[in-house]
Order: C-alpha cells, then structure tokens, then sequence
C-alpha cells in the first residue's frame, strides 16, 4: 500500500490535530471550567473561608486571617498582646518546616528548654518562676508552624504579662478569654480551642487600638 492510499487514521496529522483538540479541551476545563465551578460553590456555600476567612478591625481594616497565626510578640504592641504557638519558621507560610519532635524524641526536649529560656528572658507569662507548669500548646510549635489557635489553658497562663502591660484588670482579661472560647461540635472531634487573631482584635478593640 502506498503512502497516498494510507488511512486517515494512520496519518501522523490526524495524531497531532487530536491531540491539539485534547489539549484545549484540558486547559478549558481543569484550567477554567473546574476552578470556576469550585469558587461558584465556595461562595455561595461559605463566602468568608472563600475569600480567605479574613479578619478585620472595627474599622474595617484587615488584619490578617482565621487560619494562620502570626508573630504577635514583636513591636511596642507585643507585651500586652496574646502570643500564638512557637513556629519553627517564624510563622512564614512561603518556608516548609521539618514535622517538630514526637514525644519520645529527645530533641524535643532540647527543643522546649529553648522555648521556655526565651519565654523567662522574655517574660512571656508574667512568671518568672523556674518552677512553674506551663501548656504544652504554648511551648511547643504546631505540626504546621502556623497553627491559629490555642487551648484555653495556653491563652489564660499569659494573663498576667497583658495585665502588667496594659493595665487591664486581671478579671477582665479572664472574661475575653472565656468569651472567645469554642468549643468542638461533640467533645470526642476536637478540644475547646482560642483563636489567637480574634482574641487580640478583641483586646485591640475593647483599647481602641483597632
């Protein structure tokens, strides 16, 4: 047979033409139709988490987001603000950070000396007993080094350091911390849990400093 009487489907054309169409037809629906669907179903179910669960001032301006944490013990603000976890990354979302120490590693004992010798230079909690007994949630970094949310226990201990530092009443502070509380849908999904970001809005706020 010779190449002129060649079927149509043999042609190395016919190949490339094919696989021209399937390429447009991939970009169109995994680059364009797909996202798009996804974002029409995220907004009209839950637009906030959509739109990046944004946080923001009274006065509207936006000050960071629901679901990472940020450095909140640096600037003239710091000592009478709510601190979140300890990040191994300094609570960078761009850098990837090696999973912390388990339990029975040794280095997360070295890891937590560290934390807590900072915590007493700085004095994180307001005591600067050697003895005292503090979270783990607030000495030990997060699986993912950007976790927003604290216990209630690792949030109450750093009372005393807001209270000193902006001369809010220690009842008072209590009562913002038990008022930001939330609790798990059933007690077996989850621990009551503070989200650090709002907490501090709040505080920020009841100052009008936010």
């Amino acid at each position: 047979m010779s190449a002129d009487a060649e079927p149509p489907a043999h042609r190395w054309t016919t190949h490339v033409r094919a696989a021209g169409v399937f390429l447009v037809l991939a970009i169109l629906v995994t680059g364009l139709a797909y996202p798009w669907f996804v974002t029409a179903v995220a907004q009209a179910i839950d637009p906030s988490a959509a739109n990046g669960s944004l946080l923001r001032c009274p006065n509207g301006t936006v000050v960071g987001s629901a679901d990472i944490a940020q450095n909140m013990s640096q600037g003239k603000l710091g000592p009478g603000l709510f601190w979140s976890r300890p990040s191994l990354t300094d609570y960078n979302t761009t850098l990837g950070a090696d999973t912390p120490p388990g339990p029975t590693d040794p280095a997360l004992l070295a890891l937590l000396n560290e934390t807590l010798a900072w915590m007493r230079a700085e004095n994180a909690t307001g005591n600067t007993s050697p003895t005292a007994t503090l979270p783990f949630w607030w000495v030990a970094p997060s699986a993912s080094d950007v976790d927003p949310d604290l216990t209630p226990s690792a949030t109450l201990v750093q009372i005393p350091r807001i209270s000193v530092a902006t001369g809010l009443a220690v009842a008072a502070l209590t009562s913002l911390v038990n008022a930001h509380i939330t609790e798990p849908p059933l007690p077996f999904l989850g621990v009551p849990f503070v989200n650090v970001l709002e907490l501090d809005i709040a505080l920020l706020a009841s100052e009008g400093l936010c």
